[in-house]
């Protein structure tokens, strides 16, 4: 059965659907690497500000997939990814003042999230929203 995902016209360099467990897998390893050598350090710099954008940075991410696969609203799910990746940038930024570790750790990631825009970018691109999508679409 062809899901709403499926339909959509897809950018040049879309990978497969089963690519993305596998990379979600890696990353998550890293980004909880990363966050246990920064909480770890014993002096940590920056620790509220890097509180306060990794607060932003998850509350963007996880909502992520309900704004794009449940609400079906691309541009607003893309709007939602540069919120990620710019609190992402500035998380690693900071991080990099207490762990060059944490901080690479993290590059990944971000290498991800700017290619997911990308992609999130092209669909928004190939496929116009109605003025109704996301509110009383019945596609799934």
């Amino acid at each position: 059965m062809a899901t709403w995902y499926d339909t959509l016209r897809k950018p040049a360099f879309t990978p497969p659907k089963n690519v993305f467990g596998p990379v979600w897998s890696i990353l998550y390893i890293f980004i909880f690497a990363s966050l246990a050598v920064y909480f770890l350090t014993p002096v940590k710099h920056n620790l509220i500000p890097v509180t306060i954008l990794l607060l932003i940075h998850f509350t963007a991410s996880f909502s992520w997939t309900q704004l794009f696969f449940k609400q079906k609203r691309v541009l607003i799910a893309l709007i939602d990814l540069v919120i990620i990746d710019c609190t992402l940038i500035a998380i690693i930024i900071l991080f990099f003042q207490t762990s060059i570790l944490a901080a690479l750790l993290l590059l990944p990631y971000l290498g991800w999230g700017i290619f997911a825009a990308y992609i999130n970018w092209g669909i928004y691109r190939l496929n116009p929203e109605p003025p109704e999508t996301g509110k009383n679409s019945n596609i799934t």
